[in-house]
């Protein structure tokens, strides 16, 4: 919104809509700081997600260009630095250009009611070219990263593009420290918590009248990793989700259920192994023996990539520092005990 003052100054209410107001002003104003040392002649304030700014009609202009190209590298990347923002101040570079690259380069699939599913991050970006260079796509991550949601909304694009026959997604139905054997129901009752991650991002992204078409015609089956067993997949997209929780042979039977003209995604996280104690992880001997093959390709996300709360980042952070941690008070009581 602009409105010119009696003394021929320009003021600009800018609202930054979808964004975290720590993520786009930083910690006590950190950034924000920066932003106004870059427009000297402008006087501006901020208050929850508004921006108001004063000045020459010409600088609230290209104040205003610069703030819309800090939002789209947030939601592009997840993350804005003090960098970043020195090289969008400094860049001359075309405002309808930026956003054309946006609005086109980064959308894997339109999803329901206009919403736009888009690779968010650097690592997001790479499994989606990865997948497009490679058969089999390993995505490793912590929680929040995306890896699931991308993944899914790959194998939408290519059933879409007609470049696959069906979806197939699918968990290993390992109890997460809860116990869920007692639930009522059938079968597809119980399982169904283990798998709910999948549904919902379906949800996001088919009509709901399309997406009943898509499974009770099994173009689209969700279903447990168990259900794969002496099947061969043709012409398919296949997501193994939450693969961290898979032995050695189960990982093993997945793989060898690729056919014809097939693409897999196999998702997982090392720091939330929910297997028994003792029960070695599939997906590290796979990582470690299957990285060589060519075809093969593995993005390792992190915390950067986490597009969930900001608070996630600081958890996952937590967390590592607990690990590395216990991981020195192991190595120091093993040196203890030899001596």
């Amino acid at each position: 919104m602009l409105n010119k003052t009696p003394t021929s100054l320009t003021e600009l209410t800018l609202n930054i809509e979808g964004v975290d107001p720590i993520d786009f002003f930083g910690v006590n104003n950190t950034r924000f700081n920066f932003i106004k040392k870059s427009f000297p002649t402008l006087r501006m304030v901020s208050r929850g997600n508004t921006i108001k700014a004063e000045g020459s009609e010409g600088d609230i202009a290209t104040f205003k260009q610069k703030v819309e190209r800090m939002v789209d590298h947030i939601e592009r990347f997840g993350k804005l630095s003090e960098d970043n923002i020195d090289t969008i101040m400094n860049s001359d570079e075309d405002k309808a250009r930026d956003k054309k690259d946006k609005d086109t380069s980064n959308i894997i699939v339109y999803g329901n009611n206009g919403h736009v599913v888009r690779a968010r991050t650097e690592n997001q970006h790479l499994m989606v070219k990865e997948s497009e260079k490679n058969d089999i796509l390993f995505a490793i991550g912590p929680a929040g990263t995306g890896k699931t949601y991308t993944a899914v909304a790959l194998a939408v694009r290519a059933l879409k593009e007609k470049n696959v026959k069906k979806i197939i997604l699918t968990r290993p139905a390992v109890e997460a420290g809860e116990s869920l054997g007692f639930l009522p129901g059938d079968l597809k009752e119980k399982i169904d918590p283990y798998l709910r991650p999948l549904y919902d991002a379906l949800d996001d992204m088919i009509p709901a009248d399309k997406l009943t078409y898509y499974m009770e015609n099994r173009i689209i089956e969700v279903a447990p990793l168990a259900f794969m067993r002496g099947r061969t997949l043709d012409y398919s997209f296949i997501l193994l989700d939450e693969a961290q929780n898979c032995t050695d042979m189960q990982l093993k039977m997945f793989l060898t259920r690729i056919g014809a003209n097939s693409k897999c995604v196999i998702t997982g996280d090392p720091t939330q192994i929910d297997l028994p104690p003792k029960v070695h992880s599939g997906l590290f001997t796979a990582l470690k023996i299957l990285s060589p093959i060519e075809g093969i390709a593995t993005i390792k996300l992190n915390e950067s990539d986490v597009v969930r709360h900001r608070l996630v980042k600081e958890i996952i952070k937590a967390y590592e520092k607990l690990n590395e941690s216990k991981d020195g008070d192991d190595r120091g009581n093993a040196n203890h005990q030899r001596n």
